[in-house]
Order: C-alpha cells, then sequence, then structure tokens
C-alpha cells in the first residue's frame, strides 16, 4: 500500500518584521494534506501578542493590539501545534521568516527550536524562484501566474494565505514524481583522456535508450541543439 507523505501547508501574521526587535506571533494556521489532497483538519489561532503591533504591520493583515487583547497567548497554544506539526513536512512561503517568529516564541517558553524537531520545512518562496528566475514570486504573483483564485485575499491572513499555499504548492509540484514515458536505465560511457585539466571535447556520452519515433525526433533535435551551444559533441543513437 502506498504511503502518502502527511503535509502540512503553514501561515502566520505578526506584530512587525523582526523577532530580534520583540515582535511576535498574532496569527498562526496550519491545514494537512495527505498526498496531494487536503484532509480538512486544520489548526488556527488568534493570539494575544502583549505589546502594540507596527503600523505598518497593521496594513498588512489589519489587526491592531486592541483587536487582540483576551485572545490566546502562544503558550496556551504551542504543544497543540508543535504536535500538529511534528512528523510531517512543513510547506512555508519565505519560510526563514515564519520560522524565525516560531522559533522566538519557542524560545521565550525555553521549549526545543523547530531544526530540533521532527519537522521537515520546505520553502516555496525559494521553489518558485528556481522555477520562475527573475520574476515576482510573492504569493499573490504566483496565484495570478498558476491560475490560483485569490480573489478574497484583500488582507493578509494566515488561514487564508494557508489555503492559498496549498494551491500554490500543488501547482508548483504537478507532475513531479511522474514519468509520463517508461523508459530503461541509461548506459552512459564516459572516457577522458588521462591529462587534468581534461578538455571537455574529449567527453562522449553514449546512451541506449529505445523510444516512439516522435520522441526520438525531438530529443535528437534537443541533443544537436545542446552540442552547438556546448561546442561538445554529443551523439544520440
Amino acid at each position: 500500500m502506498e504511503v502518502l507523505e502527511r503535509i502540512v501547508f503553514l501561515d502566520t501574521e505578526t506584530t512587525g518584521l523582526d523577532p530580534r526587535l520583540g515582535h511576535r506571533v498574532i496569527e498562526v494556521a496550519a491545514i494537512e494534506a495527505l498526498g496531494r489532497d487536503l484532509t480538512g483538519k486544520y489548526l488556527h489561532f488568534y493570539l494575544d501578542p502583549e505589546r502594540e503591533i507596527d503600523a505598518g504591520a497593521t496594513a498588512v493583515h489589519g489587526f491592531s493590539w486592541d483587536d487582540l487583547r483576551g485572545k490566546p497567548k502562544f503558550s496556551a497554544v504551542a504543544e497543540e501545534l508543535m504536535v500538529f506539526l511534528d512528523g510531517s513536512r512543513v510547506v512555508i512561503h519565505n519560510a526563514a521568516f515564519d520560522v524565525s517568529f516560531l522559533d522566538q516564541e519557542l524560545a521565550r517558553l525555553r521549549q526545543p527550536l523547530i531544526a530540533k524537531r521532527d519537522i521537515r520545512i520546505t520553502d516555496s518562496l525559494a521553489m518558485a524562484r528556481e522555477k520562475f528566475p527573475g520574476k515576482r514570486n510573492s504569493l499573490d504573483a504566483l496565484c495570478a501566474r498558476l491560475g490560483v483564485d485569490n480573489s478574497q485575499r484583500n488582507l493578509h491572513g494566515a488561514l487564508l494565505d494557508a489555503k492559498l499555499l496549498a494551491e500554490v504548492y500543488f501547482a508548483l509540484t504537478r507532475g513531479q514524481g511522474v514519468l509520463e514515458i517508461p523508459l530503461p536505465e541509461p548506459v552512459i560511457e564516459i572516457k577522458l583522456e588521462p591529462e587534468f585539466p581534461y578538455d571537455p571535447n574529449q567527453v562522449h556520452e553514449v546512451f541506449e535508450v529505445s523510444l516512439p519515433a516522435e520522441i526520438a525526433e525531438l530529443h535528437e533535435k534537443y541533443v544537436l541543439n545542446l552540442s552547438e551551444q556546448s561546442k561538445v559533441a554529443r551523439r544520440w543513437v
């Protein structure tokens, strides 16, 4: 039976930009998926930050301290949140930001930081930058590029952003791990002259692969183009 990976999509909102200046988490949401399907399980907390919220942050998410007075403090939800994240791949957009805030909150409670736990962090922003170099890769930009409806996102909110992140992540990873054309293992033979440094023109690669004719023709054109660009002779047999 196939074992599906448990993924948690996480987002936070904060009182400001830098936890080293005492800024705190005011909202956290975590949504569970198994494989590529959301399970419907999630956590969502509004938190009393016990301090004022920067005007710039309020402009982003809409919350003032008055809105959050009397809400639970992070200490009241920390254990439940960490149990929910434990043993999972946790996908975060711009992970360094959210993890730094969670670590600051955990450090206040003298609890193990994220890196000391059974939590595998995946940064969807880093994934997007690799896939779309030189382009804007904010969550809104990715929603527009990948056809994800974010029309309800007037302000940032952890729960909505975590839901959008899940859709963006599934779109970014669509088709990964799927082989549309079954191929035999390639046999690679590399011959180098004994001198060092070596001449790249002395590198020969031979791949023995059986493909449908139309696929073979496309690949042959690709290999020829690659040879012209790299100035290294390659053959597709």
